[in-house]
């Protein structure tokens, strides 16, 4: 979605007179995952309207939460927005002072936070939800998130059984991580893209209010159903998954690499495929990079993905995996010049790549460096699609 969403303008602060707020995505909550997935639809290129019910949103939450880790996820990109924002509220608070009666609300172009405000109901309103508020206004929307386990605002809601969605355990035993829009920190678990979006539920994303991850794919998911104005049932994986990954949100939760990791992208990438398997141990998904790789491991994940890859190994029984087998696989699979390969690797291998061995045809790959390579001369992640399953489809 990042080439395909509008770039992120200038956030301006403006007044809103009409008793119809129109945005594209209306997030109920004031916890993690509400701040989450209102950063994540402004950045991806659609506005949001934050709604509370009651304890004001505080921008300061986030930095209190237990992962430190995920915090520094946001650092780079949002510590400016935030400042703008508490002096934007700031200014909105002396503004509401001065203009009480006129009871203007409070808004920036793409994210705007309203506080305090009573909801008398929650409906369907054509293919997106309509939340009338107090005072005769309402908020209309294509998707609606509701991060809030409020029973007052669920009972607001007119349906019948609200279903929210649930996590999995990685496990490989089935395809399903493939489908993973969140990997959860300090976990094993992962939130499949097919497990958010609940049938009946039609662009309404409910989701657990304290997971900052959870919230961040829920906002990456809802703007993609309000930026092509279609349904969220039909949304793309791949188009999400790389909205995420793009702004550093594992899709694998390994812990034992992190976002700040050099080679960070090409090892979720290729954790993503299953061509390279984490190992579980005290329910923690453990990527092991510095480990060689091994021919049996990667070989019937690679056939799984190219049909090519049955005829090398079938003609490489064995054989060590090595950089230069790794090269000639990739050169076969791939259709590239085994000489071209091995010059380019050459002088990537230190200064573009940051490893810290040197550029050894015999010597056995680790997997950071077998992941690098393969994400990026036969790009599994990018190139093939799977299915609902995590089937791959070739």
């Amino acid at each position: 979605m990042k080439k395909l969403f509008f770039a992120f303008v200038c956030l301006i602060p403006t007044l809103v007179f009409a008793q119809t707020i129109k945005t594209d995505v209306l997030i109920l909550g004031n916890a993690d995952a509400a701040y989450s997935s209102g950063l994540q639809v402004s950045r991806s290129g659609a506005s949001v309207v934050i709604l509370t019910q009651s304890h004001p949103f505080s921008l300061d939450k986030i930095k209190e939460t237990k992962s430190a880790e995920v915090y520094k996820i946001y650092e780079n990109v949002q510590l400016k927005r935030i400042a703008y924002i508490k002096d934007l509220g700031k200014k909105s608070t002396q503004t509401k002072k001065k203009n009480s009666a006129k009871n203007k609300v409070d808004s920036i172009k793409l994210f705007r936070v309203i506080n305090d405000t009573t909801i008398i109901a929650v409906e369907r309103s054509g293919s997106g939800w309509e939340a009338k508020i107090s005072k005769g206004k309402s908020i209309k929307a294509k998707v609606l998130i509701i991060a809030d386990n409020n029973d007052q605002l669920l009972s607001n809601l007119n349906i019948a059984s609200l279903k929210p969605m649930h996590l999995s355990a990685l496990n490989y035993t089935e395809n399903l991580y493939r489908t993973t829009i969140s990997g959860i920190t300090g976990t094993s678990s992962f939130l499949s893209l097919y497990h958010l979006l609940i049938p009946d539920q039609e662009n309404l994303l409910y989701i657990d209010p304290n997971s900052i991850e959870i919230g961040q794919a829920a906002g990456a998911t809802a703007t993609y159903a309000a930026f092509f104005k279609t349904k969220t049932s039909l949304s793309n994986l791949k188009t999400i998954q790389s909205e995420l990954l793009t702004y550093k949100l594992p899709l694998i939760p390994f812990a034992d690499v992190k976002v700040t990791d050099s080679n960070w992208l090409a090892i979720q990438k290729i954790g993503v495929t299953g061509i390279l398997k984490a190992e579980i141990k005290n329910e923690k998904a453990f990527f092991n990079p510095e480990k060689e790789v091994t021919n049996e491991e990667i070989k019937q994940p690679i056939k799984d993905y190219y049909y090519k890859a049955q005829i090398w190994f079938d003609d490489h029984k064995d054989v060590p995996v090595n950089l230069e087998n790794t090269v000639l696989l990739v050169a076969y699979v791939g259709n590239k010049a085994v000489d071209t390969t091995k010059t380019e690797l050459q002088k990537k291998w230190n200064n573009s790549y940051k490893f810290s061995s040197k550029y050894d045809l015999k010597k056995v790959l680790t997997r950071r460096e077998f992941s690098v390579i393969i994400n990026e001369y036969l790009k599994p992640f990018d190139q093939v699609n799977v299915d609902k399953t995590g089937r791959v489809i070739r």
